[in-house]
């Protein structure tokens, strides 16, 4: 068996030495894909291969026919058939007629206020039933928060109002 060294070549048919099949087969290194923004390490599977995936090779095919369009159009041939599109296009939406609104033949429905609140108002059977609540004076809604002090008891002048109730439930 023949050591190799590293940095030299093994030897090839060509230079008379036989080698079995084992050694002939090359397999190319790990290259990086070449789509920008990509930089996956891949193995290719043929010797020109560039792109690590099918979608690699489709998004640089189809940007380099985007960038063959922009080179094109930076020539003054390009630009002339770019002019000539415009051109066309503008002459082409000057003879399009305007689409007219179709005419309604029914007058348009008029919502009166009284009709439009009146889902919103109670009916006057309903407002029967509530009794508005009684009448609190000022005293006891600003001290019904206040609390009491220690060792006040509820007995003469605790309480201002006992009978109303402070907060309106419904």
């Amino acid at each position: 068996m023949v050591k190799r060294r590293a940095g030299r070549r093994s030897p090839s048919p060509r230079d008379g030495a036989s080698s079995s099949s084992a050694e002939s087969v090359r397999r190319p290194r790990m290259r990086r894909c070449l789509l920008k923004g990509c930089d996956q390490r891949f193995c290719p599977g043929q010797a020109r291969q560039r792109y690590c995936s099918k979608q690699c090779r489709e998004a640089a095919r189809k940007w380099s026919r985007w960038k063959a369009q922009q080179r094109y159009r930076e020539t003054a041939v390009g630009q002339a058939k770019r002019n000539g599109q415009s051109r066309r296009y503008r002459e082409r939406i000057k003879t399009l007629k305007p689409t007219e609104p179709k005419a309604v033949n029914e007058s348009a429905r008029v919502i009166t206020q009284e009709d439009f609140f009146r889902a919103h108002v109670r009916p006057a059977g309903l407002l029967r039933a509530l009794r508005p609540p009684p009448a609190k004076s000022l005293a006891a809604l600003l001290f019904c928060v206040v609390p009491a002090r220690a060792g006040a008891s509820s007995g003469p002048g605790a309480a201002l109002e006992t009978s109303t109730h402070l907060i309106c439930t419904y």
